[in-house]
């Protein structure tokens, strides 16, 4: 969800105008996920590398989180949506914390959709996270050491539940990862789009949604004749 800051500078408003804006934004996007039967959502919301911006901006945005998640605690559990927090959570204000842990179990049997907010997140620190995991893992049970596999690596990430994305979307005008979710988007399929996020639209993800339903997705394999592409002459 990128581009909050300049959209909000581009207006002569403060940087926390841009993130309301987009807080807003995302709201109106969560409401239109089932009708284009999107099942599970993941966000970007605040990154570990976030941490470095002003202190203005990062308090704004800490209590923006407690704001809303406590405005839509109510429709999230009416609309049967779940909510689950990843990311790095003991160097978040303890009252997030409690909130988060409070959303969690009051949603955790829904299955409308599942929206995951990632929060001080990092793909690196998930990779490590994970990896430190398995390591206590081996030293508790005593088992021999025996190759890893890939499901014992996803057995250990933050929510392992969550199937890989089929689709990343990113807002802004940027064309990069910034560390997100670097195992699960092996093989997503990616859309960059030069709005900035507060001005993405329920539209705009259809669309996006279009696009990504008119390509091939070979997963390194071979198509099959008849879904090949047709030879250039």
């Amino acid at each position: 969800m990128d581009g909050n800051g300049r959209w909000a500078s581009d207006r002569g408003k403060p940087r926390v105008f841009g993130h309301q804006q987009g807080a807003k934004t995302l709201t109106h996007i969560i409401r239109s996920c089932p009708k284009y039967g999107i099942t599970h959502l993941t966000v970007y919301a605040f990154s570990p590398e976030n941490w470095q911006r002003g202190a203005l901006e990062v308090n704004a945005l800490m209590r923006l989180f407690q704001i809303y998640l406590r405005a839509y605690m109510g429709e999230l559990d009416r609309e049967n949506v779940q909510i689950r927090i990843i990311g790095e959570r003991s160097k978040l204000p303890t009252v997030l914390q409690r909130m988060i842990e409070k959303i969690e179990t009051k949603t955790k049997n829904h299955t409308r959709l599942v929206v995951q907010v990632a929060l001080n997140y990092g793909g690196r620190d998930e990779l490590l996270h994970a990896a430190e995991t398995l390591i206590a893992r081996h030293q508790n049970t005593k088992t021999p050491a025996l190759p890893l596999t890939q499901e014992d690596l996803v057995s250990a990430l933050w929510n392992p539940s969550c199937p890989d994305p089929d689709l990343l979307i990113r807002t802004g005008g940027e064309m990069r990862l910034s560390n997100f979710m670097l195992w699960q988007l092996a093989y997503t399929e990616f859309v960059f789009l030069p709005q900035y996020w507060p001005d993405f639209t329920a539209d705009d993800l259809g669309q996006a949604i279009a696009q990504f339903k008119g390509r091939q997705r070979r997963f390194g394999r071979i198509p099959t004749e008849q879904n090949a592409p047709e030879s250039n002459p």
